[in-house]
């Protein structure tokens, strides 16, 4: 397969061992790392988000990981913009874009284009937020999806940023965001890309997850959050979203202690993880599934 002129993505569940993947492809190929996993941008949050130690940096030239702020919120649309940049740059060096991450929204901008939606009103956005906030979010995701049937296993009922966005589309527009999401146009041809899903037994990826949250308390998981929580991030900001923070905090003011902390991280982690396979049975069937057994073979295919 002549890879020269192709685009590989690599997705997958958290912990499923993407990002040692795509090193190992990487190597293969002659290609560079970019990163499509919504909370790896943050450069504060390395062991929480699990970004790619110290030792792979140097290996494999990597791009867009921990380079914003945690006090800055970092939309679809803006990773989507550096990341056509990022493609053409590495391009132009005759290397390989390999663009690896867990989050969905991500791959779906690059593959399908981001949505161009009207500007909406200042005082209807403002209106949205005063309702959100009033109501708390989970009621306010419930009247969202009374209001847009179309958002559910689509926006995760968490994500107070795009439930709102959601909310405030439907409301001015009169249309889904989903309906606005199909009349996107695309950026590249579906034809430059190879699309990886790395499908991982439940219960091996179960296992994973739990020897993950307790190399992050040994890493520093802990020293983490207080320094986080020192800079005083907005509640609202996306960067709070990061499974840990609250959980490692809630064990900093004595609510629970260090093992109960580590059980609830695993618990959340399992529920992320099931949320995004989820997302892959619905969104990303064109995908190719590989079994983590069947990795080596999927290397040799590739090369």
């Amino acid at each position: 397969m002549d890879l020269k002129s192709k685009i590989i993505l690599i997705a997958g569940p958290t912990a499923c061992g993407k990002s040692n993947f795509a090193l190992k492809l990487s190597k293969k190929i002659n290609g560079e790392i970019i990163n499509a996993d919504s909370m790896q941008v943050y450069k504060q949050l390395q062991i929480l988000t699990a970004r790619p130690k110290k030792k792979d940096l140097k290996k494999i030239k990597h791009h867009l990981y921990g380079f914003c702020d945690v006090r800055k919120n970092y939309s679809t649309g803006e990773w989507l913009k550096i990341l056509l940049k990022k493609i053409k740059y590495i391009r132009k060096r005759k290397m390989i874009p390999i663009i690896v991450g867990g989050t969905g929204l991500y791959f779906k901008a690059l593959t399908d284009g981001l949505v161009k939606i009207p500007n909406i009103p200042i005082e209807v956005r403002n209106k949205i937020r005063l309702i959100q906030k009033k109501l708390g979010q989970k009621k306010f995701y419930n009247r969202l999806l009374k209001l847009d049937p179309l958002i559910k296993n689509v926006i995760e009922k968490n994500d107070v940023q795009r439930s709102i966005r959601a909310y405030e589309i439907k409301k001015y527009t009169k249309a889904s965001i989903i309906n606005w999401f199909k009349k996107t146009k695309k950026y590249i041809s579906s034809d430059q890309f190879i699309k990886i899903y790395l499908d991982y037994p439940r219960e091996r990826l179960i296992k994973r997850i739990n020897l993950r949250v307790e190399d992050m308390f040994i890493n520093g998981a802990v020293e983490e959050v207080r320094r986080f929580n020192k800079l005083k991030v907005k509640k609202e900001n996306s960067s709070n979203k990061v499974i840990g923070i609250k959980e490692i905090t809630n064990f900093l003011n004595n609510q629970y202690n260090i093992e109960q902390a580590k059980e609830l991280i695993a618990i959340k982690t399992r529920q992320y993880a099931k949320r995004q396979a989820t997302w892959a049975r619905g969104q990303m069937q064109s995908w190719q599934k590989i079994n983590p057994k069947n990795l080596n073979l999927a290397l040799k295919k590739l090369k």
